[in-house]
């Protein structure tokens, strides 16, 4: 595989943070998978043993599971969006601690998260119809015990050198927007202009962990029509329009102080993340889908238009995951390997066409549809590809 980082230093991304009760990893797909349900039915349903994976129907009113508990072992949910409304489905520990996750599901579309779970418990699972508010819940029950998925030789080789780039990135995250934070205080628009791009560019490349600790994400990364019911516009967007659209207000110093003290928290939690082989391989395909979902559409940044740094930040944390994944690949499937390299490559090349003489990125709105098409075409391409790696790094 050629390298993942042809210009820029080897980002992190992390899966989702294991938790006392949990070991899992996130895993959005179109393939099916095997649920360890053991009831079925609607919220509250009936005993049972259903095989394959917990079908969760979400629409504008209801969030409707197949199943309500499943045996500890690694769990699949089955996502379906039948309402008319962007919808969301998280997997909550206690204290609202989000374990797994998957946001942006349009309707029609399904999407596919697997959670690996080894200890008994209750959790809770939500659907967010508009993904605000706190969502329609309901508990899930875990039964019995597992021991945590088998990690050979090459897995932990790969865990093991993929995670201080974890701690790297966080790092990067709290530098580069302290620097931001200072400009905006500062009262220098231009200056923090410039550097907003880049401050956001280690937390999209560790984004799948920077959004698992409870309400920080919104905090954070919130857009404004999007932050749950009852919270503040605060964070980065909050920043961004200020200084793209309303200009710096009375209160912009108080929220790029919150903003930094958030994205403190979140590099200190980062640090304490354990990886298994599953969250490692999920979280690359879960930073694509963030990509399709929000940065390719022009949605993410809509005030700056900055977009396409987002997707390079993106990509290149699921590619620092491949990369520590390469050898399992390579073993276990050379011919996907193979695919992965020129899918990568042909993706990489259609993002960094847009760059201008200075190496920064044009604004999303200077694309036009042709170019936008083409991006999503090669975007469409890496993601199937890297939506094996999970089942591959899951073989025995």
């Amino acid at each position: 595989m050629p390298s993942y980082r042809p210009t820029h230093g080897r980002s992190a991304v992390a899966g989702l943070s294991a938790l006392a009760l949990l070991a899992l990893g996130a895993c959005s797909t179109a393939s099916g998978g095997a649920g360890a349900a053991a009831t079925s039915g609607a919220a509250g349903g009936s005993s049972g043993a259903p095989a394959g994976p917990i079908t969760v129907t979400a629409t504008d009113t209801e969030c409707t599971l197949s199943a309500t508990t499943a045996g500890a072992g690694t769990v699949t949910f089955r996502i379906t969006n039948q309402g008319t409304k962007v919808n969301e489905f998280y997997i909550y520990a206690a204290g609202d601690r989000i374990v797994a996750e998957v946001e942006n599901v349009t309707p029609g579309l399904s999407r596919e998260l697997k959670v690996e779970v080894t200890e008994p418990g209750t959790l809770t699972t939500a659907c967010k119809p508009g993904m605000v508010g706190e969502g329609i819940r309901a508990p899930f029950t875990v039964t019995g015990t597992a021991a945590p998925g088998k990690t050979d030789e090459k897995v932990a080789a790969a865990i093991a050198a993929y995670t201080p780039y974890v701690g790297t990135q966080a790092d990067a995250l709290v530098a580069k927007t302290t620097e931001f934070v200072a400009a905006v205080k500062a009262g220098n628009v231009a200056a923090a202009k410039a550097l907003y791009p880049q401050a956001r560019l280690p937390w999209e490349r560790i984004e799948p962990v920077a959004a698992s600790f409870g309400d920080l994400d919104p905090k954070i990364d919130g857009r404004e029509d999007v932050t749950s019911e009852g919270m503040a516009f605060t964070g980065y967007h909050r920043l961004e329009k200020d200084l793209w659209v309303d200009g710096l207000k009375a209160d912009s110093a108080a929220i790029a102080d919150q903003l930094l003290a958030d994205v403190t928290t979140v590099a200190a939690e980062a640090r304490k993340v354990q990886l298994t082989g599953l969250s490692l391989a999920s979280g690359a395909k879960a930073l694509l889908d963030e990509v399709a979902t929000g940065k390719v559409t022009g949605e993410e940044e809509r005030y700056s238009h900055t977009d396409l740094w987002d997707f390079q930040g993106n990509v290149e944390g699921s590619a620092a995951a491949l990369e520590a994944l390469k050898p399992v690949i390579q073993a276990r499937k050379p011919a996907l390997q193979t695919t992965l390299d020129s899918t990568y490559q042909a993706l990489w090349t259609a993002l960094t066409t847009h760059r201008d003489a200075t190496g920064a990125f044009v604004t999303y709105t200077a694309l036009t549809p042709e170019q936008v098409k083409t991006l999503s075409v090669a975007l469409d391409a890496f993601s199937e590809q890297v939506a094996q790696v999970p089942g591959v790094v899951e073989q025995p």
